[in-house]
């Protein structure tokens, strides 16, 4: 059977008789056992993804089938799936099940997306590299020496991999544009409360945000057309009417696009990528476009800005895993106050660990004013230098990641080399923009480049379409 890169080419299949989603779906299993070594999923959902296959054969064969129909879907471990274990890769949530469904999942079953299993990740969806899985590291599937990305780099790696056509992740800081760089694939990042956030388990609540990782921009446009929009369980979620997004994918507008100086005069900034992505932007300039270097002064103070916040939410929401309601519990503990302490050191991961008492830190009576409120002020500087650039200009356009994906064990010893990794995917995060990552090229050892595209908040059918138009373009002049 043929790799598949987009639900298109999949329907056209199923129209013309080649394939049904039942052997799709076989076909998924198949290379999920075959690359196990990848270490992408945690569960396989083989026997209810099978049935769910056999039901959407059936409604395509009647004519009810829903807009996902033939898409084979794998969720990053952090969303409620009812009935299903969900444990964020964290020890601390050791035989737990969900009972519930987030909204985001429940959409994708109404319009008859195929879940094929749960994607490993980044203890509570905190990390760089996926190497902070409770479950063990991701290898990426261009070379298994090299970090997938993180913290959705299992959901990023199903896709690279041919192990589902699309993934449903999570993003705090850069958590579905990073690993996309990294792994060849798209990552699109929505305007804060585009998608509801029920049932996605909490790390940093301002800024968490699900994302999608697919092969095409048509398919990840679809997807966001289906989970996208109002939801009464979440107070959180935009009100504003969902786009058909898939159907505004075409665009010939010639557009004033701003790339920012400061990212590529930055010590640490891998050569060849910076020569990848300043070739599109010389491209884009060539065929039209008004393309000027624009000033963002804010750069180094986005990390700290960005690790204070979260680290601060973080410790207050994580404060509900202690043992008394759920998940795991400790056996060697004497009062209520050694249940706490046990069950938390025993079932939190290192880098959590790590979090949680920096959140601590800088929410305490001694050094609030000093760290975390000084840190809400910089965040509206950014947010506010963010928003005046996109008044100017209909993108910002920037590496995604410094780096291609680096070795297994680099950066683990160094926590805040680590933390640089996500210099060029907080500032969206931090205004609450929408960005994605595209594929546009890679380096000498054949991995993958990253080049990102900010636009003003809930502008995605701008975003997508010029996405589109970037990778047409770049396929054309190959």
């Amino acid at each position: 059977m043929r790799q598949y890169n987009s639900l298109r080419d999949i329907r056209t299949d199923i129209a013309n008789g080649q394939v049904s989603c039942r052997q799709l779906t076989e076909q998924y299993l198949r290379n999920i056992r075959e690359k196990a070594e990848l270490n992408a999923f945690l569960e396989i959902f083989e026997e209810e993804a099978l049935a769910q296959a056999d039901a959407v054969d059936r409604k395509l064969a009647n004519g009810t089938a829903g807009k996902l129909a033939g898409m084979v879907i794998g969720i990053k471990d952090v969303l409620a799936y009812e009935g299903h274990s969900l444990q964020a890769s964290s020890q601390i949530l050791n035989g737990f099940k969900s009972l519930y469904t987030a909204s985001a999942v429940q959409r994708l079953l109404a319009e008859d997306a195929i879940i094929i299993g749960r994607q490993n990740c980044d203890e509570f969806a905190m990390g760089a590299s996926n190497e902070n899985s409770s479950f063990g590291n991701v290898l990426n599937a261009d070379d298994p020496t090299r970090v997938p990305g993180g913290s959705s780099g299992g959901s990023a790696v199903a896709v690279q991999a041919d192990l589902c056509l699309a993934s449903i992740g999570s993003d705090t800081g850069g958590s579905v544009r990073q690993p996309a760089s990294f792994c060849g694939v798209i990552g699109l990042k929505p305007t804060y409360s585009r998608i509801s956030r029920y049932g996605l388990i909490a790390y940093a609540s301002s800024f968490d945000q699900i994302g999608l990782i697919t092969k095409d921009v048509e398919d990840a446009a679809l997807l966001l057309e289906v989970i996208a929009g109002a939801d009464g369980m979440d107070s959180t979620a935009s009100q504003r009417e969902v786009p058909a997004y898939s159907q505004l994918l075409q665009t010939d507008k010639k557009y004033k696009i701003g790339y920012i100086r400061d990212c590529f005069e930055r010590e640490g900034l891998e050569t060849e990528v910076k020569d990848a992505i300043l070739g599109v932007k010389d491209m884009l300039r060539d065929a039209g476009h008004e393309v000027e270097g624009v000033d963002f002064p804010y750069l180094d103070f986005m990390v700290p800005t960005y690790y204070i916040l979260t680290t601060a939410e973080a410790s207050s929401n994580l404060g509900r895993y202690d043992g008394v309601k759920y998940g795991y519990r400790s056996d060697n503990v004497t009062d209520l106050t050694s249940l706490y302490k046990k069950t938390r050191a025993e079932g939190f991961g290192a880098e959590v660990q790590r979090r949680i008492v920096l959140g601590t830190f800088v929410l305490s009576a001694d050094y609030y004013d000093a760290y975390y409120t000084k840190a809400q002020k910089v965040r509206r500087l950014i947010k506010e230098k963010t928003d005046e650039l996109l008044q100017q200009y209909d993108f910002l356009i920037l590496p995604t990641a410094p780096t291609t994906a680096f070795k297994i064990g680099e950066n683990t010893a160094n926590p805040l080399a680590m933390y640089l990794a996500d210099i060029f995917t907080v500032q969206a995060s931090l205004a609450g923009v929408p960005a994605i990552s595209i594929p546009v090229g890679r380096d000498a050892n054949g991995l993958s480049i990253g080049l990102q595209l900010m636009t003003r908040s809930f502008e995605e059918p701008q975003l997508l379409a010029f996405s589109n138009y970037i990778l047409d373009k770049i396929t054309v002049d190959a």
